[in-house]
């Protein structure tokens, strides 16, 4: 009896312990959590590049790309996706993508270059300011504003840790502003305090005539039941409402973590694996094109490393595109199909006209 009561006394001692632990986390985690105000003014960061002038009809290259943080590549799965992985390259890996990342924008030499999960100080990706990579490649700004910024997430096992992340715009053109918008939260505390606190990084750009280009670049919800993907993409679109009203140029592009209810999907659907929410359109439709290419799938399944695999046993998505307003001009767009090499997104490449 007295072997029992002392075991029953130690694991007693254990569970305090660890509630201890575990309320002494989230208080800390509430204490530090990041809590961005509904807009807030970022820097339009100079790069020393020649600054061009925009006029109605001029003609620009738009290329967006998420870049799965630098660790998503082709060896990559991803637990939040059902894989197993939490860190899911090596430092030299992430280098190797990032370098591959550089020479594909050199490769498009585009005017505007919109990123999504491009990582300043992370854990995940060994702490390399990933913005870095692309500062001396002719630019004449860059912004940046976080979706994703935590002290310490203490998930799963080994747990993620520190994570500064977040979508970054590149312009060859001068830019008046660039503004973070917080987009609607779907978490509820305590998770809320090491998860995505989502936004629109709103960029604006002079052009001749007392326009502007507006550019909107966000990565949208992913992981909620679906009620957040709803309320971002109504805000979304209300924001782009309200400039379009002003007789602006707008161009919104990223990842959706939607398809467009237009488009129909032509790939297998495999049950276990994440599948996206749909955007539905209709009643946008007359006023504003949204794009998204068919031909070429902009996203892949990371349930399971794609090197190494049957690639017909992973689920592919059309999720990453653009919105416009009516007044430009689409001269081509396409998904560029770079294999999933790098990341889990393949690059979108816009070409417009403003008229």
């Amino acid at each position: 009896m007295k072997v029992v009561k002392g075991i029953l006394k130690t694991l007693l001692v254990i569970v305090i312990i660890l509630l201890v632990f575990v309320g002494a986390l989230l208080i800390w985690l509430t204490a530090v959590e990041y809590k961005p105000e509904a807009v807030e003014p970022v820097t339009v960061e100079a790069l020393g590049g020649e600054p061009k002038q925009l006029a109605p009809g001029d003609q620009m290259k738009v290329f967006a790309w998420n870049l799965g943080f630098g660790a998503l590549g082709d060896n990559a799965d991803f637990f939040m996706d059902g894989g197993k992985m939490v860190y899911p390259a090596d430092e030299t890996r992430v280098k190797e993508n990032l370098d591959a990342f550089v020479t594909e924008v050199k490769a498009q030499d585009p005017d505007l270059l919109l990123f999504q999960e491009i990582d300043l100080d992370s854990d995940r990706s060994y702490h390399i300011d990933q913005t870095q990579y692309f500062d001396n490649l002719g630019y004449n700004n860059m912004s940046f504003a976080y979706n994703f910024k935590v002290a310490y997430a203490p998930i799963p096992i080994p747990p993620m840790g520190k994570i500064d992340s977040g979508v970054a715009t590149y312009s060859k053109y001068p830019a008046n502003t660039s503004t973070r918008v917080s987009l609607p939260c779907p978490f509820y505390w305590p998770v809320r305090t090491f998860n995505l606190k989502r936004c629109l990084l709103v960029t604006r750009i002079p052009v001749e005539g007392g326009k502007e280009l507006v550019i909107l670049n966000f990565h949208l919800e992913a992981y909620d039941d679906g009620d957040g993907k709803t309320a971002q993409a109504k805000m979304l679109m209300d924001i782009l409402n309200d400039e379009r009203a002003k007789g602006n140029y707008v161009i919104a592009g990223g990842d959706f973590n939607q398809t467009f209810s237009f488009i129909d999907n032509k790939y297998p659907v495999f049950e276990e694996q994440w599948q996206p929410g749909v955007m539905d359109v209709d009643a946008y439709t007359d006023e504003w094109q949204f794009l998204m290419y068919t031909d070429v799938p902009s996203c892949r399944s990371i349930y399971a490393p794609l090197a190494g695999n049957d690639p017909s046993s992973l689920q592919y998505y059309i999720i990453d595109g653009f919105i416009l307003s009516s007044n430009i001009r689409v001269d081509s767009y396409e998904i560029h199909d770079l294999g999933f090499a790098n990341s889990d997104h393949n690059p979108q490449v816009l070409n417009i006209t403003l008229e």
